[in-house]
């Protein structure tokens, strides 16, 4: 799951930038498999993924800063950290639901929050969905609905999961709500140093608030879910996002959840039957329309 969305003007690519973007969803794509193999509870996993990078991304947003900028209102600080405990939630949500359900459910249904952003912003603009933006609401609901009813017939804890998940979508979508706010007077590390930082001691407590086990006993898993999540796939991402049109980004986000599926596959041998890929065609189908949608109103 992506924490920042920049939407710069596309920028000339080349070669390396593509494999940027597809390794940054690459990356991002494995941390559902990290998180269930971490044996700290899946909140503190949550917490870790966020602390151990900070080191590095304060160094990193030092190193964009500008030399000479406005003094930032104190309205604009307290938008960071209302959206840092946003994506606390988002996260805590969101790896509550992948402790529970399927990985490739987790991953589809943890990125929602880009459609619920499309939603909003047809009824902030009070006007009809064109016929790309309808499309990508009937294929959400059928593929959320047929996926939902397979995990309820999986067992019910899959099911609650499985919510949890799109509870995550819903934090997203106010988080980034919050940032389109406040992202004007910061860069892109900048901006995801601070909102890090705001989110984990919100994590931390979250986790101690469920009793789980906050120090673990192995830590590969949590370094490379820190790794891979906050720093590779992040930091891949911001590299390459400002040269691709929405389209392109779309098509790309959909190896998030081939990822997912592919190591719950191997790792836990979750199996897919045909109704299962039916929904996560349709929910992958309106991500990429979703995105189809953003491109053609630049």
């Amino acid at each position: 799951m992506t924490s920042i969305d920049d939407r710069r003007d596309v920028a000339r690519a080349n070669p390396w930038h593509f494999v940027a973007l597809l390794g940054g969803n690459f990356a991002l794509g494995l941390g559902p498999w990290f998180v269930r193999l971490a044996d700290s509870g899946p909140v503190s996993a949550g917490f870790w993924r966020l602390f151990l990078p900070l080191p590095l991304l304060a160094l990193l947003a030092a190193r964009q800063r500008a030399a000479v900028r406005p003094v930032t209102p104190m309205v604009t600080w307290l938008l960071i950290i209302l959206a840092g405990v946003l994506f606390a939630l988002d996260l805590a949500s969101w790896h509550i639901g992948i402790a529970q359900t399927r990985l490739g459910n987790a991953s589809l249904f943890g990125n929602s929050g880009s459609l619920i952003l499309m939603a909003w912003g047809l009824i902030a603009a009070r006007r009809l969905p064109k016929p790309v933006e309808l499309a990508a609401i009937i294929s959400a609901v059928c593929g959320a609905g047929i996926l939902l009813g397979r995990s309820l017939e999986i067992d019910r804890a899959t099911l609650i999961g499985d919510l949890f998940c799109i509870l995550a979508g819903i934090f997203y979508f106010f988080y980034i709500l919050l940032l389109q706010s406040a992202r004007g007077r910061f860069e892109s590390w900048e901006l995801l140093f601070a909102s890090t930082l705001a989110s984990a001691p919100v994590m931390l407590g979250i986790a101690i608030g469920l009793g789980e086990p906050i120090w673990p006993h192995v830590w590969w898993p949590l370094i490379a879910l820190a790794f891979c999540s906050q720093v590779v796939g992040q930091g891949l991402i911001v590299f390459a996002l400002r040269h691709f049109s929405a389209l392109i980004i779309g098509v790309v986000l959909l190896t998030q959840p081939a990822i997912s599926i592919l190591a719950g596959w191997l790792a836990f041998g979750e199996t897919l039957g045909p109704l299962d890929a039916l929904g996560m065609a349709l929910i992958a189908a309106a991500l990429l329309l979703g995105r189809l949608s953003e491109s053609g109103e630049r």
